[in-house]
Parts: C-alpha cells; structure tokens; sequence
C-alpha cells in the first residue's frame, strides 16, 4: 500500500465491481508508475526496469525470491496489482511459469492496456477469487509450485477468508517440497492482527521468517510486514543475506524470534476471522 493523493490530471481508469476507482499514474517519487484504487497506490511499475522493487515490501519479497534455487521457478501470484513481482520474477528468472489469481477483470484488462507484460512472458492470468482460484489452477501444479505470493486487498484490508488455516492448507498444497509462500501483512500498533497471521501460517507451514522495517516489526507504526514460510527448513546463510538486501532499516525476525513475536496469538479460522485493519488515510497524505 502506498500514499493518497489528489487527482488533478485525466490518469487511464477503470470502475472495479465494488465501485472503487483503479487509475494508472505516474509515479510521484521514483518514477514509473503507480496502479491506484480510491487514492491509496496499490502496485509501483517501471516498464524500463522490471527489476526496480519501489515500495518497501515488494523489495523485501523480492529479496526472498532471489534466494530461491537459481533458474526459472513455477509461480503463484494471488491478487494481480500492477503485476510488479510477476515482472520481476520473469525479469530475474528467464523462462519462469507463473500463474496469477485476480478478482477483477477491469484491472487486468487496465494494467495489461497501459502497462503491458514484457513480449513472451510466460503468465497466465485468471479471473476470480483467490481462494476460489486455488481450486481452479491446473492440477500439474499441485506439489510443484516454488513461489506462492499472496497480496490480496480489497481496498486497504486483506479479505478475512483470506487470512485463515483452511485457506493456508488449501494454499501450501500447491507447494514443492522446498517453495516458499510469501505474504504481505499491513498491520499497526500492537500487531494484533500480524500475530494471528504469522501464528496461523506457522500452523500449516513451520518454518517461518518475518521481514520488516524496525519499528514496523515493533509496533510503534502502521506498515507492511512480508512472511516467508516453507514446510521445509529456510536455509539460515539467508539471514544475513536479507538483512543486507534491505530496504534498511531492516529487521528479519526468525526462531525463538517469531516465538516471542507470535505471544499467545490463536491461528484465525473460517469460524473467527477478520479482515486486516484499516490504516488511517491521514498516513497516506503527501
């Protein structure tokens, strides 16, 4: 999630299915551009340099992905945006087979018009519901996926059916021995919600790894944290990796860390889950 801002100029738009406006446009600090929806920049692209991750936790992520095993990966991708880490991913690994999951077809039909995906790509897009969609993908996949990225948002929150042990279950199916899910988590003061994530993923996924800004992963500010998780071991020669990759300053919590971090936070179910909180739209205000 990025910044609100006022729209002035006549930025490429598209009404999505729960009103809200998408707009393409350019973007304020860093160039490229930004896919916004009701003022909170959601994706940062740079059609010159796929590889340049612009908000904070994409960079993250894709810090994470360039641990991966070299070569192209077979990827996952629900919830679309701009489409920036699937770029990335076909940018870095020549040859990768993605898959992306998104709900609304005026934003793909948006984003490929005015930002298109690099000529041969290998990304299938389709339309619907992520958890839907998981039931969807091609059965080839199951056990065979390296990459899961889930960035789902409706708005500014991340849809409580997709924050639970059922979905994670039906998510991590899909995953090779060795993949790796990732998820973006926006959360605030006191964490409460990021808890309940990292302690519902690390139900279905044991080994886990949280990366973030410092005084995002202390709950002093509203922002993202990315949670990397895998049924198997992460290798630990990529802590000090990440660490150095940034954006700094960063913190990588892990181990007895993410004991310390989860507390006595319960896993969310399909019976109590709830959407991820709603940031103030003042910290968006340039």
């Amino acid at each position: 999630m990025g910044r609100q801002r006022n729209h002035e100029r006549e930025d490429p738009q598209a009404r999505l299915s729960d009103g809200s406006i998408a707009r393409i446009a350019p973007g304020e600090f860093g160039g490229g551009w930004e896919v916004v929806v009701d003022g909170t920049p959601q994706s940062h692209v740079d059609l010159d340099d796929p590889t340049h991750l612009h908000f904070e936790y994409v960079a993250r992520m894709g810090a994470v992905i360039d641990q991966l095993p070299a070569g192209p990966l077979t990827a996952v991708h629900l919830g679309a945006g701009g489409l920036t880490i699937p770029r990335y991913v076909e940018a870095t690994r020549p040859g990768s087979r993605q898959q992306v999951v998104e709900l609304e077809q005026a934003l793909v039909d948006l984003v490929r018009e005015h930002l298109p995906l690099p000529r041969g790509a290998a990304i299938r897009i389709r339309i619907g519901d992520a958890r839907e969609g998981l039931g969807r993908l091609p059965g080839s996949l199951t056990g065979q996926v390296d990459l899961l990225v889930s960035d789902v948002y409706s708005g500014a929150q991340t849809p409580a059916h997709l924050t639970t042990v059922e979905f994670y279950r039906e998510a991590a199916k899909l995953l090779a021995p060795g993949g790796v899910l990732l998820v973006n988590v926006a959360d605030g003061a006191g964490l409460a919600f990021a808890r309940r994530q990292v302690a519902t993923i690390r139900e279905v996924l044991p080994h886990v790894v949280v990366l973030a800004e410092v005084q995002v992963l202390k709950g002093r500010r509203f922002g993202n944290l990315v949670v990397a998780a895998s049924a198997a071991p992460l290798p630990t020669e990529w802590l000090p990796r990440l660490m150095a990759a940034g954006p700094h300053p960063a913190k990588v919590a892990e181990g007895a860390e993410i004991d310390t971090f989860i507390r006595d936070a319960i896993p969310a179910t399909d019976g109590d889950a709830t959407a991820s909180p709603r940031p103030s739209a003042s910290m968006f205000e340039r």
